[in-house]
């Protein structure tokens, strides 16, 4: 019985559910942490050298909008590492496996890295 399978399916028109975009946040913003330490930690080594390194990065993060902007990014993207993390931990204990409460945990963990991005970006520019 050979039955009528398409042989090229169109990836774009299909919908991907919500659990699936938390899951694609997640891995791409461990990929932007994990990248974000190539720099920032000979950055920090640079800063605790001497009073005078720390003083000159403090005063380039403070004053420069690029920089400001790409420590938000970092932060958001820790920040949301963070809570997909929690939520895999979370349903690894065995809750929120359905499809409906999976939904619901992915919902609450976008939201709350949204929340999370607002806050980081008030406590960086104010």
């Amino acid at each position: 019985m050979k039955r009528e399978r398409p042989t090229n399916l169109a990836i774009q028109t299909m919908a991907l559910p919500i659990t699936a975009y938390a899951s694609i946040l997640h891995r791409v913003s461990g990929v932007i942490v994990w990248a974000a330490l190539v720099v920032l930690l000979p950055l920090l080594i640079f800063a605790i050298q001497s009073t005078h390194n720390f003083s000159t990065l403090t005063s380039l993060f403070t004053e420069n909008f690029l920089i400001q902007f790409i420590v938000w990014g970092l932060l958001t993207a820790l920040g949301y590492y963070c809570l997909g993390t929690i939520k895999h931990i979370v349903q690894e204990f065995g809750y929120f496996e359905e499809l409906a409460s999976g939904c619901m945990i992915s919902r609450v963990a976008i939201g709350l890295g949204i929340v999370l991005s607002i806050v980081i970006g008030v406590w960086i520019w104010l």
